[in-house]
């Protein structure tokens, strides 16, 4: 019989204890609007691997063609999340090589920005070569930009015989602009620009040999 009178006067105590509020609607929207809150918090924040990383960054705005030195480039942490694919982590690596297309100020420098294989099998396949051309026509590079789609043509063999021969021959398609080399200080010497051009192994061997004893010139797509 006891027992019987305990059990009723515990619950009324603890009924007595348990503060009013706790039991009202706005006590339960609180605890509701508390959760969400901290549901947000643990959505947002950036995990223990998103922090921050060391690349290569243009110190200032760079034209391509030319090298890299200590004084176009610096190391700057970045957010790892923010970062492109093959970026350059060492300043090292990037010392020394040439810009295959403008950076701006403050842009992170990647792998395929410089000259070498990657670039090269990003533009035009993993068999890929790079051909440096002279054109005949030294207005040409003015219009050219790297990406730019072009055919190549060749003019007659460089024989000093005068034969019967097509004026012109296609010796290649779909070739991709990689680089066109700066202006020279002279204005007279428009012959010297350089334009590198990406093509699959045997195309790029074809017009590297036609290079060599004729006159050059592109198509643009």
């Amino acid at each position: 019989m006891g027992d019987s009178l305990d059990a009723p006067l515990i619950g009324r105590l603890t009924q007595r204890l348990r503060p009013d509020w706790a039991r009202t609607t706005a006590a339960r929207r609180v605890a509701a609007g508390l959760l969400v809150i901290f549901a947000a918090v643990v959505e947002f924040r950036p995990a223990a691997e998103d922090g921050m990383v060391d690349v290569v960054v243009a110190k200032r705005d760079l034209s391509p063609g030319s090298a890299l030195s200590v004084d176009d480039i610096a190391v700057e942490s970045r957010s790892a999340p923010s970062l492109p694919d093959g970026a350059l982590h060492d300043a090292s690596g990037a010392i020394g090589s040439t810009l295959a297309a403008p950076a701006r100020r403050g842009e992170v420098i990647t792998d395929v920005r410089l000259l070498g294989p990657r670039l090269t099998a990003a533009v035009a396949g993993p068999d890929a070569r790079i051909v440096p051309l002279h054109l005949a026509d030294a207005a040409l590079p003015d219009l050219l930009r790297s990406g730019d789609v072009v055919d190549v043509l060749a003019g007659p063999e460089s024989t000093g015989v005068a034969t019967e021969q097509s004026p012109t021959e296609v010796i290649a398609t779909d070739a991709r602009v990689v680089l066109v080399s700066e202006r020279g200080k002279s204005a007279t010497r428009g012959d010297d620009r350089v334009v590198l051009i990406a093509l699959p192994r045997h195309s790029a061997n074809t017009v590297a040999g036609a290079a060599l004893h004729r006159a050059i010139t592109v198509t643009l797509h």
